[in-house]
């Protein structure tokens, strides 16, 4: 079975571009570790790039996911969305069956 890496939407890398990640030199880890009320929780922050990530670059700025973490968000879209709730790095993830209502959280 073929495995797609995630992708990242315009609109995610021009939030990344707004907040200046790429001129702090940073970069967006989405990450996934066990914990959540689902089972595993997206793990999103700007940090620095390691050698052995998946780099996802657009716009001159980019997004990184570690080697654990891949198999996880094969095929997912990384968003930015803005509610009236706030706004917020978003993942839709096809391989997650259920998630709980934060969206940060979810089972495989």
């Amino acid at each position: 079975m073929l495995t797609l890496p995630p992708t990242v939407t315009p609109r995610a890398f021009g939030r990344l571009s707004e907040i200046g990640a790429a001129a702090q030199g940073k970069a967006l880890r989405i990450a996934v570790e066990g914990g959540g009320c689902s089972g595993f929780q997206y793990e999103i922050a700007l940090d620095d790039p390691k050698d052995d990530d998946l780099k996802l670059q657009a716009e001159g700025e980019t997004v990184v996911i570690d080697s654990v973490s891949l198999p996880f968000l094969a095929s997912a879209v990384i968003d930015f969305s803005e509610e009236l709730i706030g706004a917020r790095f978003v993942i839709e993830n096809p391989n997650a069956t259920s998630s709980c209502g934060c969206g940060t959280s979810f089972s495989i």
